[in-house]
């Protein structure tokens, strides 16, 4: 059986397990593998996912705000030494002076989080006092955690950060003068040739762009429109096809969207979280024992969306699975993997 048709068969066998619903492309150097796609974009009315439709892919995009940021410090507009109190005018009356931009890139910050993961089990929960359809700009997520205490010493350890990632786009709208969105449209998506990707709102999104559904174990679901914030930001929640995230790391690894220098600044291991995942600059980084890395990926997950991709560099190999479910994408993911490996392809 050749490579493609038995990646189509593992991920189809996952698929019926699991009833994964999205899609799944597969590139191995210019040669695509797999372009599968499942389930309804739209169930009510039975519009299906195909290729070229747009999905959320949640904390997925950290990725884009960290190539933001790495822009900005090429231009000189600030450094990964910069302090936060120098980057932005605005009052975080507990905040550590000595937090800098690479703390927060890399979630050594120590700074509180609007949605802390050790606190709190449902996202959904944020929404009670400050309902979601409030949340538009980046600056409407500052009252849910800017008078808050730190959480540890800046630098002390890793703890992942959806705030920090906020403070981020906010330099970066600073800086540049652009909104977030116009930013990353203008100077990563346009500069990728991501043609079909963006930040979107729910009560304004484009044709061919899947809705998030949360199923519950009764088998009735909901949408997730109620879940998330009305617009995406510089910590999650912008819409990509499955190529276009291809060519995102084409793109960064051809050095189209930074330098060599801060490319690598950008995929070196920066903050090793266990012992064999690390974290760069928006990305998470795995590693073998020999301290070769295995591989470079970004995930993402939300209520009614989870998402997956990777670049394994000793193969070249590009995995990209985004589901409009709450899960599925790490199944498939896991599955690619193991199969990619058998055939000794990573």
């Amino acid at each position: 059986m050749n490579i493609n048709l038995n990646l189509k068969k593992v991920i189809s066998d996952i698929q019926s397990k699991v009833d994964f619903s999205g899609a799944v492309y597969v590139k191995d150097k210019d040669k695509v593998l797999v372009d599968e796609s499942y389930g309804f974009a739209n169930r009510s009315d039975q519009l299906e996912n195909n290729s070229m439709t747009r999905f959320g892919i949640a904390s997925g995009c950290k990725l884009f705000t960290a190539i933001a940021i790495c822009q900005l410090v090429e231009e000189g507009k600030l450094s990964f030494k910069s302090k936060l109190s120098d980057c932005l005018a605005i009052d975080f009356k507990h905040f550590d002076d000595k937090v800098t931009v690479h703390h927060i890139l890399t979630h050594t910050s120590g700074i509180p989080d609007y949605f802390d993961e050790e606190v709190m089990e449902n996202f959904e929960e944020l929404w009670v006092k400050n309902p979601m359809y409030h949340i538009r700009k980046l600056s409407d997520f500052l009252p849910l955690f800017q008078n808050e205490s730190m959480k540890f010493p800046a630098g002390e350890k890793f703890h992942y950060n959806n705030a920090g990632y906020i403070l981020l786009g906010l330099i970066v709208e600073q800086a540049s003068k652009l909104e977030f969105s116009e930013y990353v449209q203008k100077y990563i998506f346009s500069k990728a040739n991501m043609k079909n990707s963006g930040y979107f709102s729910f009560d304004s999104l484009p044709s061919n762009t899947a809705l998030g559904y949360i199923d519950n174990p009764d088998g009735t679901w909901k949408t997730n429109i109620y879940s998330l914030p009305v617009k995406g930001g510089s910590d999650g929640g912008a819409y990509v096809t499955v190529d276009d995230m291809t060519k995102l790391w084409e793109a960064l690894l051809n050095y189209q969207l930074l330098n060599e220098s801060n490319t690598k600044k950008l995929l070196s291991a920066h903050a090793q979280v266990n012992e064999s995942s690390f974290y760069g600059y928006g990305t998470w980084i795995k590693k073998r024992a020999e301290n070769n890395v295995i591989k470079y990926h970004v995930m993402g997950y939300d209520p009614g969306v989870s998402f997956h991709s990777a670049y394994y560099p000793d193969s070249s190999v590009k995995v990209v699975v985004c589901s409009n479910k709450s899960d599925g994408a790490f199944d498939i993911m896991s599955g690619i993997e193991e199969a990619l490996q058998s055939t000794n392809t990573l």
